[in-house]
């Protein structure tokens, strides 16, 4: 056990002083975290042999962030990729492929070994390549858009290159144990095509039809326990059992997470799953790269360095190649063409499973696979050096990636907190007007009611900080905090005050009290739930006195407009650490205010009175001007 501990607070010391050195630095977080992992390991001998068993956990970040990104793609928005998921993968990996196994043989492999290699050096990092463009905020470009096809159809083409591997064996050696994720395939092996393309479809449709019609009730029965680790658990679960069950099958576990997250993307449980799986996916994330950072042979980078650096920009000019040959054959704007050209030139994680099944087959043999695994890692820990290249690039030319259009469900300027009857007029306001909303409840029931109306609304509990980022709250212009529980409320005006100083935040008050809480905690606007109708049933109260209409609502709106700079002045002088009662200061200008409003009140409803009064006289003088 203290083996284990040691472990891990060396791997999060490493982190944790690495990374924000790094991003001060200007370089970013991936760079950070390889960084990290070379120095606790190679250079420090800090971690050693259990590295590879870490990754193998560490690796479930990449099938949690893949999940994450299918929750941002609507099934249209997949649907739009189909001619450069089929077009732009399709082509990169059978143009690709043959030129990298031109290139082994030129280094003196065997054909065999050659195109093997040209298999696994064709994949591209789907961990760094989607962590990078989702810091840079690079996932909604075009270039970004047709950088992820690309990583999703290698994700598909990754399957049958482990099936193939063996026939590249001649027979040199027997075939040993497959690494994880080829165990499915050898399953698989035994049935006949037909009834592997049924299990598959099936599994396709179970995910699909789970996500779309399992999700409702088993998100209301979580709700009856309101235990937010139990809607962890859950969300944990959901990606776990669908992992599990594309590996049974031969298929990438990230694939499949890949899939249920587009179907649950347009649910109302979209926000509470990004909440949940957030910190889990940037915490193994940081693993998997100190561990490949870490897995680095350094005696023998050390010992032929000339010749890695060689191998590893072949590697990478001639993936450049191909792919900036692809993106002008599919017309890509020079900004997109450079993103996409320089993002997926590395070699990938799965490059290692591969490889290993490669080794263990007798297809490439040991020390020419340890060679191949440092270009792999190598070309890895180049890579956010690629990326800075192309901010520089980006900046010289006065280019920016363009935006692709998001579809209408993806986000809004205005967070509404609480979809009760304050939240609801507050959105009907806001969607006559064409303005678009992000709608959080933490009640399933009115959710499901929203939705049924046709109102995009998402379950979530707006005072935990991973809901209000994944609704947006980074780029929101204002929240609108509807909910009827003051200390939950103030909690999130401190916090999004704190965080999000950009954010205007209009806060539903109980009482005057609570505005002065909600006031110097940040709230930009606070709205007292009854004030407004108890105005107006004072009003109907004065005319059902005799006073008129028009007398009415010039009173009211005198009234209205004096109470709410008294409120404001008095905020001034409410202290948190002392009781009203306690505050002479505030007692005094409240005592002040009272009177105040009274004797303006008077003095307005006699100016009035008098108005009126000339107005009838001058109308009577009218009237009888006539008759004399």
């Amino acid at each position: 056990m203290d083996s284990v501990l040691s472990q891990l607070a060396i791997y999060l010391t490493a982190g944790v002083v690495a990374v924000p050195i790094s991003q001060r630095l200007g370089f970013g977080s991936i760079l950070g975290y390889l960084m990290a992992g070379l120095v606790i390991g190679p250079l420090l001998g800090l971690v050693g042999g259990e590295t590879a068993a870490v990754q193998d956990y560490a690796e479930y970040g990449v099938v949690l962030m893949l999940f994450l990104i299918g929750l941002e793609m609507h099934p249209r928005t997949l649907w739009d990729l189909r001619h450069r998921l089929l077009g732009l993968g399709g082509m990169q990996l059978l143009l690709t492929v043959p030129l990298l196994a031109a290139g082994a043989r030129l280094w003196g492999m065997p054909w065999n070994e050659a195109v093997a290699a040209g298999m696994v050096l064709a994949l591209s990092s789907t961990a760094i390549v989607m962590q990078t463009l989702s810091e840079e905020r690079l996932l909604q470009t075009e270039g970004g858009r047709a950088t992820v096809a690309v990583l999703l159809f290698q994700d598909v083409a990754a399957v049958p290159m482990l099936a193939l591997l063996p026939l590249l064996a001649l027979g040199a050696a027997p075939h040993a144990a497959p690494p994880a994720g080829a165990h499915g395939i050898e399953a698989m092996a035994e049935l006949s095509p037909w009834s592997q393309l049924g299990l598959v479809v099936a599994a396709v449709a179970l995910v699909v039809v789970g996500g779309r019609y399992l999700a409702r009730p088993i998100y209301r029965f979580l709700s009856l326990g309101r235990l937010p680790e139990v809607h962890v658990a859950a969300a944990l679960l959901l990606v776990v059992a669908v992992s599990l069950m594309m590996q049974l099958l031969g298929l990438s576990p990230a694939l499949g997470s890949f899939l249920a997250g587009v179907v649950l993307g347009g649910s109302a449980y979209r926000h509470e799953l990004e909440a949940d799986l957030g910190p889990f996916k940037g915490l193994l994330m940081g693993l998997f790269f100190i561990t490949v950072g870490a897995g680095i042979d350094l005696d023998r980078v050390l010992a032929q360095p000339g010749r890695l650096l060689a191998a590893t920009l072949t590697l990478f000019t001639l993936k450049m190649a191909v792919l900036w040959l692809l993106a002008r054959v599919f017309r890509l704007p020079p900004q997109a063409r450079v993103l996409f050209t320089l993002a997926l030139a590395q070699g990938g994680e799965f490059g290692f499973v591969l490889l290993g099944f490669a080794a263990a087959t007798g297809v490439i043999a040991s020390g020419t696979a340890d060679a191949l695994l440092l270009v792999i890692a190598a070309s890895m820990v180049l890579t956010p050096g690629l990326f800075l290249a192309r901010k520089r690039l980006a900046g010289r030319l006065g280019e920016r990636g363009r935006r692709a259009a998001e579809p209408p469900e993806a986000g809004g300027t205005v967070i509404v907190a609480g979809m009760g009857r304050f939240g609801q007029t507050v959105n009907r306001i806001l969607s006559a007007l064409g303005h678009s909303a992000v709608l959080l409840d933490s009640q399933p029931a009115t959710v499901e009611r929203m939705r049924a109306l046709g109102i995009r609304a998402y379950l979530g509990d707006v005072d935990r900080a991973g809901m209000l980022e994944a609704a947006g709250i980074a780029e929101a212009r204002a929240l609108v905090l509807a909910i009827d529980d003051p200390e939950r409320a103030l909690r999130v005006v401190r916090y999004v005050g704190r965080r999000y100083p950009h954010v205007r935040i209009i806060a539903r008050a109980r009482d005057r009290h609570a505005v002065y809480q909600m006031t110097a905690a940040g709230a930009s606007r606070c709205v007292r739930e009854v004030f407004d109708s108890a105005v107006r049933a004072g009003g109907h109260a004065l005319a059902a006195l005799g006073h008129e209409p028009r007398e009415v609502e010039a009173l009211l709106r005198d009234f209205a407009a004096k109470d709410t700079r008294m409120i404001a002045e008095l905020a001034a002088l409410w202290r948190p650490d002392l009781a009203a009662e306690e505050n002479a200061a505030f007692l005094a200008r409240e005592r002040e205010q009272a009177a105040a409003i009274e004797a303006a009140l008077r003095a307005s409803a006699e100016a009035e009175a008098q108005a009126q009064a000339e107005a009838r006289a001058k109308a009577e003088v009218a009237a009888a001007g006539p008759e004399r």
